[in-house]
């Protein structure tokens, strides 16, 4: 659990960019766009239904989601099988509610996001891909203020991003 603690707190860095053009399908990508609007450029998240919208629309406080690379690293173990945990953007900074509590932002190339208080809990797909004991881990109450599953985010400034790209809190 060390070395899970050991992501920058204040400058981290982009690693992976994951756009989900239609459901279970995955994108790696070296540069995208993140609109105030729609999200991750060319991602699915305007189209997909939410239980958690009175309308049943997308919801806007789970536009983007990151997780935390170390801890994907862990479960995944090869990075080619990143993508499968369905996140679109994968950083080594500390995702806890202690370093980005809700209203958080984080500059992201000339893009702008925010940390939200949706909480980012994963879903069964999730618990198939890299098993129950992996889901329990990331879910675990003892573990939930480090947001090991990951966390989500609206775009609040539109702007490009690229893998390598670093990641400030401001």
């Amino acid at each position: 659990m060390s070395l899970l603690n050991q992501s920058p707190k204040d400058y981290g860095a982009l690693e992976l960019i994951v756009r989900r053009p239609g459901i279970d399908e995955r994108e790696v990508i070296s540069e995208a766009n993140l609109d105030v609007h729609l999200g991750l450029i060319g991602d699915t998240w305007i189209s997909r239904k939410s239980s958690s919208t009175h309308d049943g629309s997308a919801n806007p406080k789970a536009q983007v989601t990151l997780m935390n690379s170390r801890v994907i690293a862990l479960l995944a173990q090869a990075k080619e099988d990143w993508p499968l945990a369905g996140d679109q953007l994968y950083v080594d900074l500390d995702l806890s509610t202690t370093n980005l509590p809700p209203a958080a932002r984080l500059k992201v190339g000339s893009a702008i996001i925010e940390i939200t208080d949706q909480p980012h809990t994963g879903c069964k797909k999730f618990a198939e891909r890299f098993g129950q004991d992996a889901f329990r881990f990331v879910n675990a109450q003892a573990h939930r203020d480090l947001r090991l599953r990951g966390a989500n985010a609206k775009v609040i400034q539109s702007g490009t991003i690229r893998v390598g790209d670093i990641v400030e809190v401001i």
